[in-house]
């Protein structure tokens, strides 16, 4: 089916039935119809009487009258309908077609295609007409002659009308069918385009009239290729109105001169007009032009066709595409680069792609591009299917070139693992009717388990519902399936399957209708001529009711174990009216035949049978059957044992691989013995010794050689195949011989740039360049042949030596001086001898007499790298006058022009190699040298072959190494080294010469040179050189940093320690455990250590515990406890192959000690914690309310819990049971005072155990907390305040709590305390005030209050000046003013607050009275009066100043003292106190602290 193009209607999912008929058909039968109804009951008596008259005669005669009457009757019946026009055409048609040309073979024809079913059935509804007439008619006659017949009569009457009627039935059916196709006939072309030529820019339009039935799709072509009109908008205008279809070009350029084609085409058939179009250029100027077969030539460039007869075209494919391997599902696009000279713009070659020997075409599967330089081929979505050989075609006129490279597309993972690959190659074939044989080929992956079979799925053009076919898994790689429906187009995928699941689908079949074979040829487009309006009547009768005969040549065409399928001819004998078959079965050597298909008869002569017993022979045999019956049976087929006919091949033989490339390897074989359709062949490869096998295609191969791709460099490969045909795979063949993977020796390839390096009288020395390919082997030598040129004829040519030579320059001897020379030189390897190079120039044999030196030779470059390479270089064989002393390297971009030459050193080198660095990722550079002696720089050498800086993929780079004893090597790695490869080590880039002083070992792709004595002597840049590669090198220089870096490194590693993280320490664990440890950074697998006491090793027992991690390097070793023995030093030992190690830790006296006391303090505190225990000890803070909160924070705690507070041994007592919210237990202190000072201590207790804590808040602790408080205290102060009183003015502020502890102090313009006679400071609860009394202006100014907690002071500032203290002072004057009060005694000033004073010193105060008249002077001690004597001397004197004297202060004299005036306006009081200090108890001095800071001794 995939050969046959679908038929129009398919392609749109309409399928072959009755509606799709022309429209104009069904309308002209309706229009019938409803005439014939108006039209039956006007005549219907009259026809009855015609019937009558005619059955009488039906009656009469026997069988071979009765057609006689029906053709009367239908003659009667068209006479009178002949009015209508359009079904006297139809039977005229039918009559024409089917009666005149009713001979056997057209009739066996035409019976067997669906077109004549179809036709049969479309007149079949029109045969109710026909019945309804024979109907009525028959009762008017049954009335007419009811009294006058007898029964038998009326039974024979009535069984004739009954055959009658049926034929009738079936003759219009048939007619009616017959009119429809009729009506249908291919496209034609009533006008076709005609060529045009016009100028250009202008436009051109091109006319057709086509007709046909169905109305055809027009589609237009320009050089077979269809127009799109959206490409180019504005260029195409397509159009098309009442069948006139054009095409339009607007702006005509010599890109339109073409041939277009316009293609007409329905369910019929296609046919296609052709027209040409020529575009002028108005000055007779004639662009190229490319002139194909079939293509009209512009007028007036005629002379161009003579001038392309001539001209051959070069054809030149670069940057080729190589060797793919894709994936499926994969996309992949590949093409090359195709130039053909001479370049004509209107000349274009025809691209051509094939694959594997057959042209490809554009589809869904493939796109492809020509853009005029490069051709490119795009695979949307790989299947195995486009695994192959592809070939790239450009064909011209003078020819073609091609390039070809294999595509390889593996298997996409199987969605279950172990799944096996997918089928591929679903084809269609055998199509008929009912079924299809769908074939298919195995695939080569079959997930590690055998294949158990196939599954076939189909799915109905147009929908997505795909349905399998087949309920068990079918082996065999063909399989029927039928069930289809007649005219529906099917597509088909086969999924194999194994133990493990189920294969993806593969790729789906091409469509295939389900149609007869003959139906399915005149579908294709088989031209028939379409109506010409004439009618031929013939009386010519056809054969109907024919029974049919015998099917011929029934034959067995398959026999599997799952399914039989005969095949055979239809019956010559059959008639018009189409047959169906029977198939019948019997056992071999029985006469039982069994009918297979009763109930559903075959209408395509083949079939296939099911449900066979395997192993048993049958004989089959077939028969024919229509509406007349069912005909005899064929000759039955000879016994058929069911089972594979077909049989697997046998395993191929003789597998023989030999070298191709680096990466591939040609397999041969013998083809498989006696094998039947053979597909093809699959390959496979596994590394030697692996055990894994890996498919080389996927897609079998035909022939008996297979190039196999993408093989690894180097390794060792072997080879096996098997056969493959539709009856399975075969056995593997025997392995191949091992075969190494590297490319096949061949001859050289001849060397080039052949130069003279020096010349004399009768020699010349010459250099050259080496071969680009050396043919999988090193160059062994090379040959030098010379020939004497005369008058620029060169004459014999002559050998130059006899022996190869190993060096790229060479002297030949014996030449004739002043003679000119030509030379060329031949390459050899093991291989052979390679062609000669092309001549060379032309070189006169005469001295060089220059003074400078000639040009270096046998450039090479080195580690090339992506920014920089090493040129390396020989020196110049002819030196010139004086030694060369340098050279300068040049460098210039490989397109930039000679002008662009640069040089790379700015200062002559003396050295034969220069690394040039600097150089862009990507770019091609070519060079050159210049060598320089005294007398100047003499000419450049050749340049080098342009060099990309691009550092080649798996390039790796030369390591330096010191391995476990100490011994320093120079590591280089070469994947791409071969068997053959060399590597070539130098020092500075030349030759070792002290080979002593290093070693050389090399393993496969890895080198290694060894320092045997590192020194000095070794330093240098040392390189190496990989031989039969791509170039690999590279290099590493040690310098005397480097060299001493490398010794330190050896001697650690000849001597080697075990290293360590940390060294052996102590901790203490939870329990009070003790543990040793020690961490090394790592630790082999036989590492071994040792725990050493006081040189004593320790072993592990029930004291000492040791743990070794080798993995980590964790040593361990715990004690329970450390007792008074254990003291001392404690060492541990490590041993780890050569290396070792050792750490030691010392402890004793006070070390040894804190650690057991601290052992022992953490194992009790483990066991405190056992039971309820306090997490945080109890502590002290103070509140912002300055009270005092002890706290403390308990754990593991329980209801049966109680807690109890003491202070100085004393309980606590609470009214309340305290709550453990939070695990925090409180006591708060409020109003701490010195009352408070003591011993805190609170206890908890319960069944588990019983934890204590203390507080010490005494002395140093009690002055903390007091601190503590005071400061809280202070920041509680509020800001000072002025208050007028009877008095004066008092400043004053708050505080939340006082004590005596907070230290208050006054200032007055920050010049110390203000304490006099008139102002005064104290407390009142917590109210701290400052009292002036009598205030003056001097008063006036900034008073700071301070509040010093012990430890720091806090300041509160008033500002009483200006109007604060005016307010304040009128205040206090008019309130003296009222009461009178300025007269009254008061104490102004002068007596401190607070006297201390040492034993034995005299005591003297005096202070300011004030009173009018002049008060009363007292004096009291601790409230009693005082009265002077000789001890203590009381004086008030001039009525303003009064004295207090104690001559010899004693220890009786410390207390509370005060004095008192009064007068008769008021009294006031002024207290100081006196306290006396023994001279042992505090330093030789007395201080008196007063309210301002004033001591007094």
């Amino acid at each position: 089916m995939s050969s046959m193009s679908l038929p129009f209607y398919q392609k749109h999912h309409r399928h072959y039935d009755r509606g799709y008929r022309s429209s104009e058909l069904q309308s002209t039968m309706r229009e019938y119809h409803q005439e014939e109804k108006r039209s039956s009951a006007a005549h219907s008596y009259g026809r009855g009487l015609t019937v009558l008259s005619s059955f009488n005669g039906i009656g009469k005669q026997g069988k071979n009258t009765s057609w006689d009457s029906f053709m009367f009757i239908k003659k009667m019946f068209f006479v009178k309908k002949k009015k209508d026009s359009s079904f006297a055409l139809v039977d005229s048609s039918f009559r024409h077609q089917y009666i005149s040309k009713n001979t056997a073979t057209e009739a066996e024809s035409m019976k067997s295609t669906a077109g004549y079913q179809a036709q049969r059935k479309f007149y079949m509804a029109d045969s109710q007409f026909s019945q309804m007439k024979a109907s009525e008619e028959h009762t008017a006659y049954r009335s007419a002659t009811a009294s006058n017949k007898s029964r038998k009569v009326a039974i024979r009457e009535s069984a004739e009308r009954i055959s009658l009627s049926k034929k009738i039935h079936e003759k219009e059916e048939f007619h009616k069918k017959m009119r429809e196709d009729l009506l249908l006939h291919v496209p034609e072309f009533i006008i076709k385009p005609r060529s045009h030529t016009v100028w250009e820019k202008q436009n051109v339009k091109l006319h057709c009239t086509v007709s046909g039935k169905p109305d055809p799709r027009v589609t237009w072509y320009k050089n077979n290729v269809p127009i799109n009109v959206h490409h180019d908008p504005g260029k195409y205008i397509i159009d098309n109105k009442y069948n006139v279809h054009s095409l339009e070009i607007n702006n005509c350029n010599f890109d339109d001169t073409a041939q277009y084609r316009v293609s007409a085409m329905n369910v019929k058939g296609e046919l296609s007009a052709f027209a040409s179009v020529v575009v002028k250029r108005f000055k007779g100027e004639c662009d190229d032009f490319s002139f194909h077969p079939g293509r009209i030539a512009p007028l007036g460039c005629t002379y161009l066709l003579h001038y392309y007869s001539y001209t051959k075209f070069e054809i030149h494919i670069v940057e080729k595409f190589d060797v793919y391997f894709g994936k499926e599902e994969d996309t992949l696009s590949f093409g090359c680069t195709v130039i053909v000279h001479p370049n004509l713009k209107r000349f274009q070659p025809e691209i051509q792609w094939w694959r594997d020997g057959v042209q490809l075409q554009p589809s869904k599967w493939m796109q492809m591009h020509w853009s005029g330089e490069r051709a490119t081929l795009t695979l949307t979505h790989m299947n195995k299917e486009d695994e192959g050989l592809y070939t790239l075609r450009v064909v011209t006129k003078s020819g073609y070139e091609q390039h070809s490279e294999y595509v390889f597309v593996r298997d996409t993972d199987a969605e279950v693992a172990g799944g096996p690959g997918a089928p591929l190659d679903v084809y269609c074939m055998d199509a008929n009717k009912d079924y299809v044989i769908v074939t298919w080929k195995q695939p080569a992956v079959d997930g590690g388990k055998a294949i158990l079979g196939y599954f076939v799925d189909r799915c109905e053009v147009g929908t997505t519902h795909w349905i399998q076919c087949n309920d068990t898994p079918v082996k065999f790689a063909r399989f029927p399936v039928t069930g289809l429906v007649e005219g529906r187009s099917y597509i088909f995928r086969v999924r194999a399957v194994n133990n493990v699941g189920i294969s993806r689908p593969s790729r789906v079949s091409e469509p295939v209708a389900a149609l007869d074979p003959s139906d399915r040829a005149r579908l294709k487009g088989i031209q028939s001529a379409p109506w010409t309006g004439q009618i031929i009547v013939t009386e010519e009768e056809p054969a109907e009711g024919v029974v049919p005969g015998k099917p011929t040549e029934l034959t067995v065409t398959e026999a599997t174990k799952n399914y039989v399928v005969l095949s055979w001819k239809p019956p010559g004998q059959r008639g018009h009216e189409g047959i169906m078959y029977y198939v019948e079965k019997c056992v071999a050597g029985a006469d039982d035949w069994q009918r297979v298909n009763a109930e559903i008869p075959v209408k395509s002569p083949r079939f296939a049978l099911f449900d066979l017993a395997e192993g048993k022979s049958y004989c089959f045999r077939v028969r024919c059957a229509n509406s007349a019956g069912i005909g005899p049976p064929s000759e039955a087929t000879e016994a058929t044992v069911v089972g594979d006919k077909l049989d697997i091949p046998k395993a191929p033989g003789c597998i023989v691989p030999s070298r191709n490339t680096d990466t591939s390897v040609v397999v041969s074989w013998d083809e498989s013995k006696d094998a039947k359709e053979l597909v093809g062949y699959y390959i496979e490869a596994s590394i030697s010794g692996s055990g894994k096998w890996e498919p080389c295609n996927n897609k079998p191969v035909k022939g008996r050689r297979f190039i196999c791709h993408g093989l690894q460099t180097g390794q060792v490969y072997v080879f096996k195949v098997r056969a493959v045909n539709a009856a399975g795979l075969s056995e593997f063949s025997q392995d191949s011989e091992p075969l190494e993977v590297k490319a096949a020796l061949v001859s050289p390839d001849p060397p080039y740039g052949i130069t003279v390096l020096e010349s004399v009288r009768n020699s010349m020395v010459l250099g050259w360049k080496e071969p680009k390919f050396h043919g999988g082997s090193e160059i062994t030598g090379y040959f030098v042949d010379y020939c004497e040129v005369i008058d620029g004829i060169c004459s014999k040519w002559h050998e130059g030596h006899i022996k190869a030579i190993s060096e790229r320059a060479y002297r030949i001897e014996n030449l004739k001086e002043n003679m000119v020379y030509q030379f060329q030189v031949r390459a050899s390897n093991v291989a052979g001898v390679g062609l000669p190079s092309l001549p060379s120039d032309k070189f006169k044999c005469e001295e060089w007499t220059i003074a400078v030196p000639g040009p270096p030779h046998d450039l090479k470059c080195s580690e090339i790298r992506d920014s920089s390479l090493v040129l390396l270089w020989k020196p110049p064989v002819y030196v010139g006058r004086s030694e060369v002393t340098g050279y300068y390297a040049d460098i210039r971009k490989a397109d930039a022009d000679e002008e662009d030459w640069r040089s790379v050193n700015e200062k002559a080198t003396a050295n034969k190699y220069i690394k040039v660095t600097g150089l862009e990722h990507g770019m091609n550079y070519i060079f050159r040298l210049r060598a320089m002696n005294t007398a100047g720089v003499g000419k450049p050498s050749d340049s080098t072959e342009p060099i990309t800086a691009e550092t080649r993929p798996g390039t790796k780079e030369m390591i330096v190494d010191v391995d476990d004893d100490g011994i320093i090597s120079l590591i280089f790695e070469c994947a791409d080294a071969g068997q053959d490869s060399k590597f070539i080590w130098s020092k500075n880039y030349e030759s070792l010469i002290d080979s002593s002083r290093v070693s050389m070992e090399t393993k496969g792709g890895k080198t290694r040179m060894i320092f045997n004595d590192p020194g000095k002597d070794d330093l240098g840049i040392y390189s190496c050189v990989v031989t039969e590669t791509d170039g690999a090198s590279s290099s590493y220089t040690i310098d005397e940093a480097e060299l001493l870096r490398l010794l330190e490194i050896s001697h650690d590693h000849k001597f080697p320690v075990v290293p360590l993280k940390s060294e052996l320490a102590v901790e203490l664990l939870e329990k009070g455990q003790v543990r040793f440890w020690l961490e090394a950074e790592r630790l082999s697998g036989n590492a071994k250590c040792k725990f050493i006491f006081n040189d004593k090793e320790i072993s592990n027992d029930e004291k000492y515990k040791i743990k070794v991690d080798q993995k980590t390097g964790l040593l361990e070793m715990f004690m329970e406890k450390l007792e008074d023995i254990d003291e001392g030093t404690f060492t541990v030992q490590l041993q780890d192959g050569k290396a070792s190690n050792q750490s030691s830790l010392v402890l004793i006296g006070d070390l040894f000690k804190n650690l057991q006391n601290e052992a022992e303090f953490q194992r009790k505190e483990w066991l405190r914690k056992q039971g309820p225990h306090f997490v945080e000890y109890v502590g002290w803070e103070v509140t912002s309310d300055c009270n005092v909160l002890l706290k403390c924070k308990v754990a593991n705690i329980k209801k049966e819990t109680t807690i109890i507070w003491y202070k100085d041994d004393r309980e606590i007592m609470f009214d309340d049971k305290h709550d453990f919210k939070d695990g925090v237990c409180t006591l708060l202190i409020q109003q701490f005072s010195k009352k408070d000072a003591g011993m805190y201590e609170i206890v908890l207790k319960d069944d588990r155990g019983r934890d204590s804590s203390t507080l010490r808040l005494l002395d140093k602790e009690f002055s903390e907390v007091i601190c503590e408080v005071c400061r809280m205290a202070a920041q509680t102060a509020t800001e000072v305040k002025v208050q007028s009183t009877e008095h004066g003015i008092r400043l004053y502020s708050f505080l939340n709590y006082f004590l005596e502890d907070l230290k208050i102090i006054w200032y007055h313009n920050l010049n110390g305390s203000i304490y006099c006679f008139r102002v005064k400071n104290g407390v009142t609860g917590e109210q701290l005030w400052l009292q002036i009394n009598e205030p003056t202006e001097k008063d006036q100014g900034t008073y700071t209050l301070e509040l010093f907690d012990g430890k720091t002071g806090h300041k509160k500032l008033v500002d009483l000046s200006g109007k604060a203290f005016d307010e304040a002072f009128d205040y206090y004057y008019n309130y003296c003013v009222f009461f009178f009060q300025l007269d009254r005694a008061r104490v102004i000033g002068g007596l401190p607050d607070v006297v201390t004073i040492q034993e034995g010193k005299s005591l003297n105060l005096t202070c300011n009275i004030w009173g009018d008249p002049v008060p009363s002077v007292s004096w009291l001690k601790n409230d009693k009066e005082l009265l002077g004597d000789a001890h203590l001397i009381l004086k008030f004197e001039a009525g303003k100043f009064a004295t207090f004297t104690i001559t010899e202060v004693g220890n009786t004299d410390s207390g509370k003292y005060s004095i008192l005036v009064k007068n008769k306006y008021g009294t006031e009081t002024g207290d100081f106190t006196v306290s006396v200090f023994m001279p042992e108890e505090e330093e030789e001095k007395v201080k008196v602290h007063s309210g301002n800071n004033n001591t007094y001794i």
